[in-house]
């Protein structure tokens, strides 16, 4: 696996612990759709959360919220919109979740509600 991957994984697992320890109820991970993927889709109370993971090791490339792009917020909307026709969904939102740190250091984790 390459660095970038074991990171994103990493990230992925850090976000997964903290929403849980929020007591959000986790419904899935790595969802594919045709326009791209959804790294994380969680429960918290009525409302379905599409969670975009951005994890960086160090600020050298900026925060890990500065790499989503125009592009990828269109790429974010349409995959959410497809996900939530898909299964009925009326009450959803994307949120984005920022992990700065590496594998088995204390991560600094950013929460973005309602982040689109």
């Amino acid at each position: 696996m390459k660095h970038n991957q074991h990171v994103g994984k990493w990230g992925e697992k850090t976000a997964v612990k903290h929403l849980i320890e929020r007591g959000d109820e986790l419904i899935g991970q790595n969802i594919r759709t045709p326009y791209g993927e959804i790294d994380i889709v969680v429960r918290r109370g009525e409302t379905i959360i599409f969670i975009e993971v951005k994890t960086r090791t160090s600020d050298k490339m900026g925060l890990p919220e500065d790499s989503i792009t125009p592009r990828k917020r269109e790429h974010m909307i349409a995959c959410a919109e497809h996900y939530a026709a898909e299964h009925g969904i009326d009450h959803w939102q994307i949120d984005v979740i920022a992990i700065e740190g590496k594998p088995g250091q204390e991560p600094k984790i950013t929460y973005f509600e309602n982040a689109l």
